[in-house]
């Protein structure tokens, strides 16, 4: 059964805006909630500087293949926690990750660096950005006969050192000089 991972990499979030809610002493403590289909994580929480927050947190997701080509959006709410009721809304944002899936589940494994997005406001105007970084990766569990394990292994071995090879070729200079017109 294969499995994909997918890990976001909560950056920060920066011109937010402070919620309804009065901070009459100190600054706004923000925390974000990720959902990603039926799957929900809470980000740690962290102090608002200036109408900025910043996480530095990675949080993973785990699906089966599968579920993940019928997910399409990873959706952020970056909430301000209030001492006085369940916490604020102050925004989100909706990423659509299904070219993210599909290109990861072909070749494997793809990284985007983090990016800025737009903070939408409940009344569908834009406060703010978050920058997000995303990763996936396929896990590829092989569970066959135990007389053939083995040999599965071997050839998924054998399949990887290819594959390495490639990538090397790929993007090493040489390459490049010898097959100037060639464009991947």
């Amino acid at each position: 059964m294969h499995e994909g991972v997918l890990q976001v990499l909560l950056v920060r979030a920066k011109g937010l805006r402070h919620t309804h809610s009065s901070h009459l002493f100190g600054k706004p403590l923000y925390y974000a909630v990720l959902q990603c289909g039926t799957k929900e994580r809470k980000s740690k929480t962290t102090k608002g500087y200036e109408h900025e927050a910043i996480w530095n947190q990675e949080i993973e997701f785990e699906f089966p293949i599968s579920e993940w080509k019928k997910l399409r959006h990873l959706k952020i709410r970056i909430m301000d926690e209030n001492y006085f009721s369940n916490g604020g809304f102050v925004g989100q944002a909706i990423i659509f990750v299904g070219g993210i899936v599909e290109e990861g589940n072909d070749k494997g494994y793809i990284e985007l660096h983090p990016s800025l997005y737009n903070v939408v406001l409940e009344d569908t105007t834009y406060k703010g950005e978050i920058k997000i970084g995303f990763k996936f990766s396929v896990n590829k569990d092989v569970r066959d006969k135990e007389g053939e394990e083995g040999s599965m292994q071997i050839i998924g071995t054998n399949w990887n050192l290819y594959k390495s090879f490639w990538r090397f070729l790929r993007f090493s200079s040489w390459w490049r000089f010898l097959f100037p017109y060639n464009k991947y």
